[in-house]
């Protein structure tokens, strides 16, 4: 976990910490000197899981509370690396952020409003908590940007699968 990011995935006074470990049934151990956080066996397997998720999504930028959402048995965390579509370029990383995230957040809350998902850009990284069908969605919408299309190609390319999804509902 980037050293920064531990103090939100502790919280006020523990708070944020206690909450994970009560949630998942796990205990946590920080070791804010390396960014290392261990996650001890409770009594519940998936707990471990859910609580290993809720960890990288807060180490990927998202609010503990929205993180929280992790602990609902049909969300999942995606992570997409922007690297991997623009190269090493801090330059190129830096523009493609900007589009993804959009004048004043415009692009980035669009994306999460017409897919039902939660996105954040931190980083290199751009990650996407929802359901598996939110999450296709919005991961195909989010390469889109990636691959340099249009922000109005991007918006009608999720109102059409909005759609579709509607009608096959």
């Amino acid at each position: 976990m980037p050293k920064e990011r531990i103090g939100a995935a502790i919280g006020p006074d523990g708070a944020v910490k206690r909450e994970i470990e009560r949630m998942a049934r796990v205990k946590l151990l920080f070791d804010s000197e390396t960014g290392q956080v261990k996650i001890e066996k409770g009594d519940d397997p998936l707990g471990v899981l859910k609580a290993n998720d809720v960890l990288k999504a807060i180490a990927r930028g998202f609010s503990p509370e929205r993180a929280f959402r992790l602990f609902e048995d049909d969300h999942f965390l995606d992570i997409l690396e922007i690297e991997d579509y623009v190269g090493e370029s801090e330059k190129a990383v830096s523009r493609i952020k900007g589009r993804i995230i959009g004048e004043a957040g415009k692009t980035r809350h669009t994306v999460e409003q017409i897919t039902g998902t939660l996105i954040s850009i931190y980083g290199k990284t751009v990650a996407i908590i929802g359901t598996a069908e939110q999450i296709k969605f919005a991961r195909s919408a989010l390469e889109l940007l990636l691959g340099g299309a249009e922000h109005s190609t991007v918006y009608k390319f999720l109102e059409r699968k909005k759609k579709e999804s509607k009608r096959i509902r």
